[in-house]
């Protein structure tokens, strides 16, 4: 049986300590089959870093080699009481799971530890970050109605629970009024979130469909949680958005228009990080909010250079890009924070990854603006690419194609002839669709 680790704090944790009322203190929890100890690592690692953006730290790790979670507790019966011993030698009052928990193994494992504990899972932490980081009225939205179905059920007719709702780590967001009404009320709070979130997406397809009829190229700005997104944004265009050290410090989308050296404008979309073993009810939550990646023209997915799993979590970045349907797209790899990296191996690793989905490399680091000056000439061969000169005949009768050819291509001439509209132009793939029976030789 292994033995748990206990945690040495840190000076900086004993400052942080300090500053935070009554700090919530956590044993972590995790289980790993045979040869599975690295990815267990990594996994806990991320999930300290989600406990420290949350407010509260690990007083504890408790592993165990199995391949599946046990059916009662998670983990053996012998680590239940090993974790409650735990909790009452550290003054530990969150134990969480770094997997997900079933309402009956919740409440099996809150009455073995019969002590003043909560009992969290992984999903449960990452929704109770999103509810305190939520500042649009949609995020706020999205965050009640995901843990409305995730949660709630996880704490209906617990009174243990049910008590301690409202002020700490797993407690944030509906609150105990909205948890304790009856199932019949909580599907109607969830369908009338649902109806809120369509008039909402309702709004926010009309301002795509006007950045659509502006046709200024627009590009969504990717990647995983505290890559550096915000940063980036800021650095391109002032945007002003928060950036943090910490694992989702954004989680509303900002949009600013930027231009280029060469006088071309795009928009630039900074958008919520993706995390490994992100919960599917949330990818769905957020649909609306990750659909920017969507309908973008182009990607730019930043990862940070400097983290020792950025290739892991690199690959997280482009499964999930692919499961959105938002693969295939115009892609440039920004690594960032180089100026933090040691291993230039490591390096090379991440331009190989990146080379396989056919992308543009850059390294930077948008704090300090090293490497911009590639990364914006990057950027404008994304999207010189699939552009090509074209000429096109219209009938007179097609006259009102005339303002999309100004709006949407480049160095437009157009001549009024006897027998139509001529015009040479330069279109991307997407216009010489929409022109493709117009298209004319020479």
């Amino acid at each position: 049986m292994e033995e748990y680790i206990t945690e040495e704090i840190t000076e900086r944790e004993k400052l942080h300590e300090t500053s935070v009322e009554e700090e919530k203190k956590a044993v972590c929890v995790s289980i790993y089959p045979q040869g599975g100890e690295g990815a267990c690592l990594m996994s806990l690692e991320e999930l300290r870093r989600l406990l420290d953006t949350a407010g509260g730290s690990v007083a504890a790790i408790v592993t165990q080699m199995r391949n599946a979670p046990d059916s009662k507790y998670g983990v053996g019966s012998g680590k239940i009481e090993e974790i409650s011993d735990i909790c009452k030698n550290t003054g530990a009052n969150l134990v969480i799971f770094d997997f997900e928990l079933t309402p009956s193994q919740i409440k099996e494992i809150e009455e073995a530890i019969d002590a003043d504990v909560s009992v969290l899972d992984r999903s449960m932490l990452i929704l109770d970050i999103f509810a305190s980081r939520a500042q649009s009225a949609e995020g706020r939205l999205q965050v009640e109605l995901a843990q409305l179905k995730y949660t709630a059920p996880r704490l209906m007719g617990k009174g243990k629970s049910m008590s301690r709702l409202g002020g700490g780590i797993g407690t944030r967001g509906p609150g105990e009024s909205k948890l304790e009404i009856d199932r019949r009320r909580l599907k109607a709070r969830v369908a009338q979130l649902e109806e809120e979130l369509r008039k909402v997406e309702k709004n926010r397809l009309t301002m795509r469909a006007a950045r659509e009829r502006s046709g200024i190229p627009k590009c969504a700005i990717v990647g995983y949680t505290n890559a550096g997104k915000s940063t980036l944004l800021n650095r391109l265009t002032d945007a002003g958005i928060l950036a943090e050290d910490k694992l989702f410090a954004t989680l509303d989308p900002t949009t600013r228009q930027f231009e280029l050296p060469s006088g071309t404008k795009l928009l630039l979309t900074d958008t919520v990080g993706f995390i490994n073993n992100l919960p599917h009810h949330l990818i769905k939550a957020f649909k609306s909010t990750l659909d920017e990646a969507v309908y973008a023209d182009l990607l730019i997915i930043v990862s940070d250079a400097s983290d020792e799993y950025a290739a892991v979590q690199l690959e997280v970045c482009t499964k999930l890009l692919s499961e959105l349907g938002a693969e295939g797209k115009p892609t440039l790899f920004a690594f960032n924070k180089c100026d933090a990296v040691t291993d230039t191996d490591a390096l090379y690793q991440l331009k190989r990854i990146a080379n396989d989905y056919n992308g543009e490399t850059v390294f930077i680091s948008a704090k300090t603006g090293e490497g911009l000056e590639d990364f914006l000439s990057a950027l404008e061969k994304l999207l010189r690419s699939g552009k090509k000169q074209i000429s096109i005949m219209i009938p007179q009768s097609k006259a009102g194609l005339i303002s999309t050819l100004y709006s949407k291509g480049e160095n437009v001439e157009v001549d009024y002839r006897a027998d139509g509209i001529y015009a040479t132009l330069v279109a991307d793939e997407k216009l010489q669709g929409q022109l493709g029976e117009y298209i004319v030789e020479g």
